[in-house]
């Protein structure tokens, strides 16, 4: 595929089953591609970020000086939420809250309750390849947090028979579980302005390179702002957020579109100022101009962008500088090729599997060149390069909050009294903050990780574990590892 101001198209495809994937043969195929459509026409090449196509981006920017190989900044960005989902808290809650969706879903009496209870808002299971789709189905379970509790606790669930089982026992017990909603609020905080990122990135309409850097910076700043600034919350999450920007997601091209975005450049002095920035923009001319007379003119048009005078200076311009496109319009996302994959499946089906090569890439060039102009040509009247949700992003997550970002407990019925923190530790479905020493052989004796063992009794931060008159039922069958 390639992509340019005016849109993404669909060229051609390879059949890949005759040769292994390695870094060489990629560079060939991509190298091909590159003198197909003219090294002159080519600024970046866009791929994947395994080692394979790492390789062959090396290679490709040693054969063509004037070309800069570049990492997918969707895929960086879903690795970065898949590193954040390995946190114990996030992964807590990502486990308990699939098996819930699933529970719920692999039964039709218990589905159709829900659905009563939520006036018909169905729940979002998550996918295997995109690991944002987790993050909708824990915004989508706290956003239906106190319906799910209600349906757990009426007659209409505890008079069917799945509700005595022990698969239902275990989900009544999550949804009824302070710490799980806990534990999803956390995983929500930490994930939801890198998922805002990534639509940010993954759209065909606009080019997001001028705006990535600054989407990257107000992402960490929402983070911290829904910590209420307390970095012993979201360190973790800032370490993961930087390894990946400085191994994978920071590039010349990144910096340099950052520089060039008068939107960005003329209301914050300092990127000017900023020596990484600065560095990645002069690398890029270094690299992309043709000759020294090139690249002195760029720099003394640089001079005149800095100090907004010449060209630059014009009332037009100054008026415009709001909604003008950056002056580097590239893309920085391959998602385009990813979602063509579905045509493909859509097209070579079982029925239709001894299509040519030839014959099913026309197919498809027809099919998707199709919908990817419809899709440009949508009247949608939303900026996809909205900076704004980035920092509003936060503000939802705080409701119902004290000062130390704990959830307020909410009220069974609205009123003043009975509230849903009494309803779970009545059930036993709350977990202990202490544990006594016989608490404690109890649950190593159910196959949990060893705990330290220093005094009588003895703190726990975060278990996994019920009462103990919950423990039997919820550990009896191979399901034990999801609460």
């Amino acid at each position: 595929m390639v992509n340019t101001p005016s849109g993404s198209m669909f060229v051609r495809s390879i059949d890949g089953s005759s040769y292994m994937k390695t870094g060489l043969k990629i560079f060939e195929l991509l190298d091909s591609f590159v003198q197909e459509i003219g090294e002159e026409n080519v600024m970046q090449v866009l791929s994947d970020n395994g080692s394979n196509y790492v390789l062959a981006g090396k290679y490709l920017e040693e054969k063509y000086p004037r070309l800069y190989w570049t990492p997918c900044a969707a895929h960086c960005l879903d690795l970065m939420l898949e590193d954040i989902g390995k946190l114990s808290t996030v992964k807590r809650a990502i486990t308990r809250g699939q098996f819930l969706v699933g529970f719920i879903y692999n039964h039709t009496i218990t589905l159709n309750i829900m659905r009563t209870f939520t006036e018909g808002a169905e729940l979002i299971r998550s996918g295997d390849t995109r690991f944002a789709t987790t993050f909708l189905t824990l915004q989508r379970l706290y956003k239906l947090k106190n319906n799910l509790r209600r349906m757990f606790v009426s007659e209409a669930w505890l008079n069917t028979k799945t509700s005595k089982e022990v698969k239902g026992k275990r989900a009544c017990v999550v949804v009824l579980m302070t710490s799980f909603w806990n534990d999803v609020l956390y995983s929500l905080k930490a994930m939801r302005a890198i998922v805002t990122v990534l639509r940010l990135v993954d759209n065909e309409k606009k080019p997001a390179m001028g705006y990535i850097y600054e989407a990257m910076d107000r992402a960490k700043e929402s983070i911290a702002k829904s910590f209420n600034g307390i970095e012993s919350k979201y360190s973790d999450i800032f370490k993961i957020i930087d390894s990946r920007w400085e191994c994978q997601l920071h590039r010349p091209l990144h910096a340099a579109g950052h520089f060039l975005n008068p939107q960005h450049f003329y209301n914050d002095p300092n990127i000017g100022k900023d020596t990484e920035v600065t560095d990645g923009l002069f690398a890029c001319i270094q690299r992309l101009s043709i000759d020294e007379i090139e690249n002195d003119k760029i720099l003394s048009q640089i001079a005149l962008y800095r100090k907004a005078s010449g060209t630059f200076g014009m009332p037009s311009a100054v008026r415009m500088k709001e909604t003008m496109s950056p002056v580097l319009s590239l893309t920085c996302s391959s998602s385009g090729c990813e979602r063509n994959w579905s045509t493909f499946e859509q097209i070579h089906s079982k029925k239709r599997s001894k299509l040519e090569h030839q014959k099913l890439q026309d197919l498809v060039f027809v099919k998707y060149n199709q919908a990817l102009l419809e899709r440009f040509n949508s009247n949608d009247l939303i900026d996809p390069i909205l900076l704004n949700n980035i920092d509003e992003c936060y503000e939802w997550l705080q409701q119902n909050e004290d000062k130390n970002g704990i959830l307020e407990d909410d009220l069974v019925l609205g009123e003043e009294g009975l509230t849903w923190e009494v309803v779970g530790n009545a059930i036993g479905a709350n977990e202990p903050t202490r544990v006594t020493r016989h608490r404690l052989a109890t649950l190593v004796s159910n196959g949990d990780e060893e705990l330290e063992v220093e005094e009588e009794v003895f703190e726990i931060e975060s278990s996994d574990e019920q009462d103990d008159i919950n423990v039997v039922e919820l550990r009896s069958e191979d399901e034990a590892d999801v609460i």
